[in-house]
């Protein structure tokens, strides 16, 4: 036998990882667990088991949680929240560094437990969950420390609900247990019910770490257990990473509520390979992006898109290369495709993949083990875009594929999705990754890799992959709130007067419109309404906007898209050509807005407003992302994003500076606005229609309603086209609004009734400017 024949029947023999410490160590505990509240474990009730997806053997009984437990937990949180936020910041970093050095030191225990419980390859437990899991308390032990010095302005949130998936089961618990605590937050956690082993067994970590009692909670159970802490009133803020579906109703049931909310959800990322990439290299990665974890992962680069004339050649090495992928025994070391993380997921998978009619379906000829729950490897070639494996998660080692000609199909395509979470691009021209990046529609984007993660760099998605980021300064900021302390808002009502009392009207009547596309408009009802100063005199008429003008304001703004290609440099200019448009009828508002308040401010809110655009005009191109430090040879770049359309209520008490406020941020960034003005005091809205007509915006870009905010808010929060709203009102409209606006899961900012001193330096800054970007993570390997 040549050597050349010996290499060429060569094949990997086993090589099994010892269970035995892990089993061991479940023996010991009685295989058989509660829930860990206030810094001790519960007596278990075993209602349900854990069990290795790879065989179907028991490794534990569990306890399903009760309202009186999930009670139980957030009592405890709550009590030891003033004494863990109130800890300095060098303590606290102390507590999570020696929280990452015993996850370190009981690393390979870890592994083994999370390949038995979850089912995923030991190769991947050990080399890049349990590793990343490390980095991150690491990362927010430094995070804790620099707090005092680096947010001075911000405090913690108070206890965190947080409910993670069953994945990555000991990672999404780190993503969201080092930041919170970091910043002195508490917690009451739900692992899945699949895979809730690793979370126990970092419970007793942080009894050896000394951590206070309370600071961590963790319950166990099904969905039920994760409604309850989702609805309870003594938690602050929810944290969660699942289904777009699920995540849908977590933001239904906490609208209203006051909860900071955070969601992580599904993904169909595309995977995009240009004709002159390394095929070989982008099919290496390509296994990594669909085939890790058994493609059970939110970011999975599922729709694999490939320019036509590589194509056939592409796809002959890829069943190549699939037909030499290894499934089997998950703690064995030389396998690449572990188990599917339980029998209802994979019925799931095989189901979809079975009622699927188009397209030519590859299965790889692997050697299926008996028993368990495998699922090979599937290539499912010339699909459309229309079809349902290309647009809907399917979680599993399937892998859509469709075909495109120009960069410009590749982004159209990659693009057609309700989701938005990652995305890759492989091609060896740097200015053509460059350029497609950040047209995307996804919140991270790997050039020439895939699945890159690291605590300096946040990760979530967009449009209905959620809101939020995990890691880095952004999703440092979502553990914590400014220190200011705010009022009741109490609600503004118009002036009543006598309409038939028109002596001191102008007899020459302006015709009262809304402003649309860069136009004055009239109102689609033909209606209006009057508007009376305090003593009751007629001072003009109003448009009352509805439903067909909120559509035709949207409409506009989504015409105006070149707006967000603009540079920082020319929206800077408009925003000071505004307010020196402003300046020169500045005694005019005044005088406007004296009249209809009744005050004497007019001035100085017409003043305010000035320098509130001169503010926003000098951050138009200085609100910059930055370069992570993350540990490759590349460099991970955070760019902020403008996040599209933005509908948005306007303060009732400063109809001028309210207005401005919102406005001037939004479009500073690269946004277009849809604007309801105050609707106790329009007309002063209706007079700043000149202003913008004299200052060169271009049409759509600020689109500006007038009416019952109650009335206009639904129609905003409805609307699938924009992409956030906000809300100042003083109406009473945070929950309406944050329920209807989980329909496309649009980003939303509210009042919550609370007052806001416009006037002050509350009323801008970069809280701002954080709610009108987004920030995608582009990471750019490099080197050969």
């Amino acid at each position: 036998m040549t050597v050349k024949e010996i290499f060429d029947t060569m094949d990997y023999g086993p090589a099994p990882e010892s269970a035995a410490d892990a089993l061991a160590w479940l023996i010991d505990q009685g295989a058989s667990f509660g829930h860990f509240i206030d810094g001790s474990f519960t007596e278990p009730t075993a209602e349900f088991q854990s069990r290795n997806p790879a065989n179907g053997e028991v490794l534990a009984d569990l306890s399903q949680a009760t309202q009186s437990d999930v009670d139980a937990a957030v009592a405890a949180a709550r009590a030891a929240f003033p004494a863990w936020s109130g800890l300095s910041s060098h303590h606290r970093a102390r507590y999570l560094y020696a929280i990452a050095r015993l996850l370190q030191k009981h690393a390979r225990l870890f592994a083994v437990l999370e390949t038995l419980d979850n089912g995923k390859p030991i190769r991947e437990s050990r080399d890049i969950d349990i590793p990343l899991v490390q980095r991150h308390f690491y990362y927010h032990a430094g995070m804790a420390q620099l707090m005092a010095s680096e947010l001075p302005d911000r405090e913690a949130l108070g206890v965190c609900g947080q409910i993670i998936p069953w994945n990555f089961p000991l990672l999404m618990l780190a993503w969201k247990v080092a930041p919170a605590i970091a910043m002195g937050n508490t917690v009451v956690l739900k692992p899945a019910e699949y895979t809730s082993l690793t979370a126990i067994l970092f419970a007793d970590i942080c009894r050896q770490a000394g951590l206070p009692k309370g600071v961590v909670n963790i319950v166990t159970g099904d969905g039920a257990v994760g409604e309850m802490i989702v609805t309870h009133e003594d938690i602050d803020k929810i944290a969660f990473t699942g289904s777009t579906s699920v995540g849908r109703k977590i933001r239904e049931a906490t609208a209203g509520s006051g909860k900071a909310l955070t969601l992580e959800l599904g993904g169909k990322s595309p995977y995009i390979v240009f004709d002159d990439a390394d095929i070989d290299s982008a099919i290496e990665g390509l296994v990594d992006a669909i085939w890790f974890n058994q493609g059970q992962v939110c970011c999975a680069g599922s729709r694999l898109l490939v320019q036509e004339g590589i194509a056939d050649r592409f796809y002959t090495k890829l069943k190549a290369r699939m037909a030499n992928l290894r499934i089997g025994d998950p703690l064995d070391k030389s396998i690449d495709i572990g188990a599917i993380v339980d029998p209802v997921q994979l019925d799931s998978i095989s189901a979809m993949v079975a009622a699927n009619t188009a397209g030519e379906v590859y299965q790889a000829p692997c050697d299926i083990p008996e028993g368990g729950c495998f699922y090979p490897p599937t290539l499912i070639t010339d699909l459309a875009t229309s079809d349902l494996l290309m647009q809907e998660e399917i979680f599993g080692p399937v892998l859509c594929s469709m075909t495109f000609r120009t960069p410009a199909e590749a982004i159209e395509i990659a693009n057609n999705t309700r989701y938005g979470l990652a995305a890759t691009v492989w091609t060896e021209n740097v200015n053509l990754a460059l350029d497609i990046a950040p047209k995307l529609a996804a919140g991270v984007v790997w050039v020439n890799a895939t699945n890159l993660f690291d605590a300096a760099a946040g990760f979530g998605g967009i449009r209905e992959s959620g809101f939020g980021r995990e890691g880095g300064w952004e999703g440092l900021m979502a553990y914590t709130k400014p220190k200011s302390q705010a009022e009741p808002l109490e609600r503004i009502e118009a002036y009543p007067g006598d309409s038939s009392e028109i002596a001191s009207f102008d007899p020459l009547d302006r015709t009262p419109k809304l402003y649309i596309g860069g136009k004055q408009a009239r109102p689609d009802g033909g209606y209006s309404q009057s508007v009376f100063a305090p003593d009751g005199q007629l001072l003009g008429q109003a448009p009352i906007a509805n439903r067909k003008d909120v559509r035709n304001a949207v409409e506009a703004a989504q015409s105006a898209k070149a707006w967000s290609k603009t540079t920082g440099h020319l929206r800077a200019q408009i925003l000071f050509y505004i307010a020196e448009n402003l300046a020169a009828r500045a005694d005019e508002f005044a005088g406007r807005i004296d009249a209809l308040t009744g005050g004497d401010t007019g001035a100085i809110e017409v003043e305010v407003a000035i320098s509130r655009l001169f503010t926003y005009a000098a951050w138009a191109d200085k609100f910059d992302g930055q370069a992570h430090s993350v540990p490759i040879r590349g460099v991970a770049l955070a760019m902020r994003e403008p996040v599209g359309v933005i509908g948005a209520l306007c303060p009732d008490d400063v109809p001028l500076l309210g207005l401005v406020s919102l406005m001037a941020p939004a479009i500073a960034m690269g946004n277009r606005v849809v604007l309801t003005a105050s609707e106790a005091y329009p007309l002063v809205a209706l007079d700043f229609m000149q202003i913008l007509e004299t200052s060169d915006v271009p049409a759509g870009v600020v689109n500006i309603l007038t009416g019952s905010h109650s009335e206009l808010a639904s129609p905003l929060a409805d609307h699938l086209n924009l992409d956030a709203i906000w809300s100042f009102s003083s109406t009473a409209l945070s929950g309406p609004i944050e329920a209807k606006s989980a329909g496309n899961l649009k980003r939303s900012w509210v009042n919550n009734s609370l007052n806001r001193d416009w006037i002050s330096d509350a009323g801008e800054g970069r809280d701002f400017l954080e709610a009108a970007t987004e920030v995608k993570n582009i990471w750019v390997p490099y080197g050969e």
